[in-house]
C-alpha cells in the first residue's frame, strides 16, 4: 500500500482532521498505518495476532492475519469481537512472475486521489501489559483489470462510504464488500521506487 496525499486531502476523505503523517511510497505488513475508526484516527500495526481465537474447526489461529476474506469476515469465529476500520491509501502494489524475477505493479483508483481499504481491528494484549492496536485489511474477488494480475483485491471504499462502513449496521456494511466496478483501477508497472526498502 502507499499513501502520499497531504494531511488535508486525507482529512477531506475521512470527514475530519487526521494526524500529520509523512508521505509513504511503500507500507509493508508489520508497519504502522494510519487507521480510521468510529472513535477517530489512530496508528495501528498492519497485521493482527489472533491470540485466543479459533477457526471453524475449533483450532487456534496461529498465523498473523494481514488480510481477511470479506465473504466470511462477519461469520468466522476468529473475528469475533473485532471492530470495523478503514486504512486510507492512494493505491497498492501487486507482483507477478517467478520468484526473484517478479514484476511489481502499482494499482490506483482510476480517478486518483484518496480512497480507503475496508479493515477490521482490535487491540492485542501483549506480554507485560503492552497494548498494541492492530488492523487487517479486507479483500474480495477482483474486478476485470485486477484479475489479470491477482486473484483478490482490497475492498476499496470511497469517501461517501466511510460512515456506512465505520458506523452502519452489519448488513449495510457487508453490502460494501465488493470489487470496484470494471474500469475503476489503473495499473502501471513500477519502475521509479525500490519496493525492497519500505519507507520508515
Amino acid at each position: 500500500m502507499f499513501l502520499t496525499s497531504t494531511p488535508d486531502e486525507v482529512s477531506a476523505y475521512a470527514g475530519g482532521m487526521i494526524p500529520d503523517v509523512p508521505s509513504r511510497q511503500n507500507i509493508a505488513p508489520g508497519e504502522e498505518v494510519l487507521t480510521l475508526t468510529a472513535e477517530g484516527p489512530r496508528m495501528m500495526r498492519w497485521g493482527m495476532i489472533p491470540v485466543g481465537r479459533k477457526n471453524a474447526r475449533g483450532r487456534p489461529v496461529m498465523e498473523t492475519i494481514i488480510n481477511a476474506r470479506g465473504e466470511t469476515v462477519f461469520d468466522k469465529s476468529a473475528f469475533e469481537g473485532v471492530e470495523r476500520a478503514i486504512v486510507p491509501i492512494n493505491g497498492w502494489y501487486e507482483w507477478t512472475g517467478e520468484r526473484r524475477k517478479k514484476t511489481a505493479w502499482r494499482l490506483t483508483p482510476a480517478g486518483g486521489g484518496v480512497v480507503g481499504v475496508a479493515a477490521i481491528f482490535d487491540v492485542w494484549a501483549g506480554p507485560g501489559g503492552v497494548q498494541v492496536p492492530q488492523v487487517a485489511t479486507i479483500t474480495c474477488e477482483p474486478n476485470a483489470e485486477v484479475r489479470k494480475i491477482h486473484h483478490r483485491m482490497g475492498v476499496i471504499l470511497t469517501a461517501d462510504q466511510v460512515s456506512t462502513w465505520l458506523t452502519g449496521d452489519e448488513g449495510d456494511a457487508s453490502s460494501l464488500v465488493q470489487p470496484l466496478a470494471d474500469g475503476g483501477v489503473q495499473i502501471v508497472k513500477v519502475t521509479d521506487i525500490d519496493l525492497t526498502k519500505p519507507d520508515r
